[in-house]
């Protein structure tokens, strides 16, 4: 039997078509949120993963995890369901530009290296530093078109910086204490903790009044399946076979993804400089991801 090459084809069509999905996250926040509040609409977003989520871990005989393990996983739920999620849907419901947003959150492969070399022991090599740095110059020219300061304020900022907070610790958390949970346990239990802090937080501070127009039900089923059930189960099979920083980096491509559909759904421009951002975060990224042989 010949010997088989040490990254196949599912090594590149996974991550691929985790980058694909994530990057559709905008289509269900720009259909959805004029019609629902950002809390509200997350906390309907994890009800309806749940409602799919808990009859399919019953009836395949998903392994729950112990209480210590389980308690572990609710802390990642908080930080890359409730604290990512929501910083992002509130920050764009304060008005923040998708091009600033994109740009704060784009610094998580660079915070992910520096955590991860603490908390997980994972080296960073040099080629791999270069590959941080020129994957957010990428993202920085992608969203160049649409950077503007209509719409930021201090509120909208720190929402956007507590989703890069709770993306990275929870990315680096989810590696370091809850990789070896089974992937459907890991997201219930994550719905869950995140579920319980939203809907109260909506409760409090919201109206939860929904219009439940054509448009938002799709955008609500979007997020529901090939968000949730789709792209963040993607995402924990990553960080469960590769290195943090390594995952973290595959979100420098997502802003080019997601220029090039608003491009093609919404007939946002997609410009000369837009594609070359796109082409240096392909760079980037192979950089931080090529384990060279030998």
């Amino acid at each position: 039997m010949p010997h088989l090459p040490p990254r196949g084809l599912r090594d590149i069509a996974i991550p691929a078509l985790f980058v694909l999905l994530w990057s559709t996250g905008f289509v269900g926040a720009k259909l959805g949120l004029p019609y629902c509040e950002p809390l509200t609409f997350l906390a309907l977003r994890f009800a309806c993963v749940l409602v799919v989520l808990m009859p399919v871990c019953w009836l395949a005989h998903a392994a729950w995890p112990s209480a210590a393990d389980a308690g572990r996983v609710a802390v990642a739920g908080v930080l890359i369901q409730a604290g990512y999620l929501g910083g992002v849907f509130t920050s764009i419901h304060q008005g923040m530009p998708a091009g600033v947003s994109a740009l704060i959150v784009g610094v998580q492969p660079i915070l992910t290296a520096v955590l991860g070399a603490r908390v997980l022991g994972e080296r960073t090599l040099g080629r791999q530093w270069a590959g941080l740095a020129l994957g957010l110059a990428g993202v920085l020219l992608v969203v160049w078109d649409k950077m503007t300061l209509e719409g930021v304020g201090i509120a909208s900022v720190s929402l956007s910086v507590l989703a890069l907070v709770s993306i990275t610790a929870g990315t680096v958390w989810q590696k370091r204490y809850c990789a070896h949970v089974d992937l459907r346990t890991n997201s219930a239990i994550q719905l869950i903790a995140a579920l319980a802090l939203i809907a109260p937080l909506a409760a409090l501070i919201e109206t939860r009044e929904v219009r439940w127009e054509p448009q938002f039900v799709f955008a609500l089923a979007w997020l529901v399946f090939v968000l949730s059930l789709g792209a963040f189960f993607l995402l924990f099979l990553l960080i469960r076979r590769g290195a943090a920083t390594r995952v973290a980096s595959l979100m420098y491509l997502t802003p080019a993804c997601a220029a090039l559909l608003a491009w093609w759904l919404f007939g946002e421009s997609f410009t000369l400089v837009s594609a070359s951002g796109m082409a240096l975060a392909v760079v980037a990224v192979w950089l931080v991801t090529h384990q060279a042989s030998g």
